[in-house]
């Protein structure tokens, strides 16, 4: 077994949602699991086709991987990171879901001896912030964040790795406002990140998976879909130097349409939700986390620090 040091740390409590309407006298108590597709195409299969005028490719242009120039700076970013204080922290910043997703990762790494014994997981992630709360630089998250890193004995300076996912609690609006609203809020909190972390070398995000089973309005459809546009023109912003700091590029894309999946199999059927059709069961949380841990152990900018040196 690894002895990477792993924290799990308890989760600040979700506030409660209101539930989608329901017919008279019939109270939504499980996931919508006839919503097992929205026909929509995830953007690494979409290429240089459109949707609502936008091309596919998380890059985009049709592109899935970084520009060779920009893949360049990122691999400047990666030279520089190094343990401090012996460790290397990585640590997630997001909602519910990814609180969840990244206890299973955590889980999943203390049993696999190609992670590097540096590397830190600390759960950073809490219930309850949604993009728009996480952009006011005193917000209670960014103390209780101090706090879980304190209780890991790790201090700001040892945060290096990112790994951001959010999503605007109950986004109803149009494409793209939706993801130009969202896209606004993930600028935001890159500043905040940029400003708290001195160290911080890399940001990897994620948008959401499949909201199709949801009975919430905390990110069903098609929100969870347009979320992907969101963190593709993240990316380019600090791409075109529109955002300073740390080398921001994609983790590993998480979206696919339902049952019908996408090119590489990944599906996400409704057993692989909570009852409320938006939270990860542990079959979706296995899922993401096992993504996670294919990417940082193979992408070009994550395995030279993340996997143990031969």
């Amino acid at each position: 077994m690894s002895v990477l040091r792993l924290v799990v740390l308890s989760l600040v409590a979700f506030a409660p949602l209101a539930t989608a309407q329901a017919p008279a006298g019939e109270a939504r108590s499980a996931p919508e699991c006839s919503q097992t597709s929205t026909g929509l195409v995830p953007l690494t299969d979409l290429g240089k086709r459109r949707y609502r005028g936008q091309q596919g490719g998380l890059y985009g242009g049709g592109l899935n991987s970084p520009p060779p120039q920009y893949l360049k700076q990122g691999l400047g970013a990666v030279r520089r990171v190094r343990p401090i204080n012996g460790r290397i922290v990585v640590l997630p910043v997001g909602i519910s879901n990814a609180t969840i997703e990244f206890r299973s990762l955590i889980r999943l790494a203390e049993q696999d001896p190609e992670v590097n014994p540096n590397v830190e997981l600390v759960d950073g992630a809490m219930g309850g912030w949604d993009a728009r709360k996480l952009t006011r630089p005193l917000a209670r998250y960014w103390s209780a964040l101090d706090r879980r890193l304190a209780a890991a004995g790790a201090t700001r300076r040892e945060v290096q790795v990112v790994w951001l996912k959010e999503a605007i609690s109950g986004e109803d609006r149009r494409f793209p406002r939706d993801a130009k609203a969202l896209q606004s809020n993930l600028r935001s909190i890159v500043r905040i990140l940029f400003r708290r972390y001195p160290n911080l070398r890399l940001i990897y995000t994620s948008s959401r998976t499949y909201g199709g089973y949801a009975i919430t309005p905390l990110s069903p459809e098609p929100a969870a879909y347009d979320s992907g546009f969101a963190v593709r023109w993240l990316v380019q912003d600090r791409m075109a130097k529109k955002l300073r700091g740390p080398w921001i590029g994609w983790g590993p894309y998480l979206w696919t349409d339902g049952e019908k999946g996408r090119a590489d199999g990944l599906t996400w059927t409704c057993a692989d939700v909570q009852a409320n059709g938006t939270y990860p069961s542990a079959s979706g949380a296995n899922k993401v986390a096992r993504l996670l841990l294919r990417f940082f152990k193979t992408d070009p900018t994550a395995k030279t620090w993340f996997t143990a040196a031969p």
